[in-house]
């Protein structure tokens, strides 16, 4: 995977966090995605498809879900419940969105966002794809986005 495919993901994080949560962040390591279980226990998912196909992953703490969730329901979360779950889901949507915007040049769509919870829960990425890891921190907790896109080979035409 390439740097130009991650950079609008770890931007659009950045700018979701502080226009729609009112939340800094702050941005750790990059790293390759080693294994299928996202570090954290609420993940939002997104598949992507055009001329890049990929899966992107916003991987939440539980502090993390509830916090942005309430910020975003204006009340207070205290479990994780389909509200939440709904939150997260649209949270994961304003990023994949919002960096779309920024990799026209693969014309993606973006998927309905899926949230998966639960401790050791797997996200499978395409096979021909490494994801890469950014690990964030806020003042609410920690959270991953993982992202892993690759372009597609364009068909070669019949008869060329």
């Amino acid at each position: 995977m390439r740097a130009e495919y991650i950079n609008p993901f770890v931007l659009s994080v950045d700018l979701t966090f502080r226009t729609m949560l009112n939340c800094e962040t702050r941005r750790g390591n990059l790293c390759l995605k080693n294994g299928d279980s996202p570090r954290y226990e609420v993940s939002g998912v997104i598949g992507l498809t055009g001329r890049a196909v990929g899966t992107v992953v916003l991987s939440l703490s539980r502090e993390v879900a509830l916090k942005a969730a309430s910020t975003m329901l204006m009340a207070e979360a205290t479990e994780i419940d389909d509200d939440v779950l709904d939150a997260v889901g649209e949270l994961t949507n304003m990023v994949a969105g919002a960096a779309k915007s920024k990799l026209e040049q693969y014309e993606l769509m973006v998927s309905l966002p899926s949230v998966i919870t639960g401790r050791d829960h797997d996200v499978h990425f395409p096979s021909n794809v490494t994801p890469i890891c950014v690990p964030f921190e806020t003042d609410w907790g920690g959270f991953m986005l993982e992202v892993g896109l690759a372009t597609v080979r364009e068909p070669v035409a019949v008869g060329s």
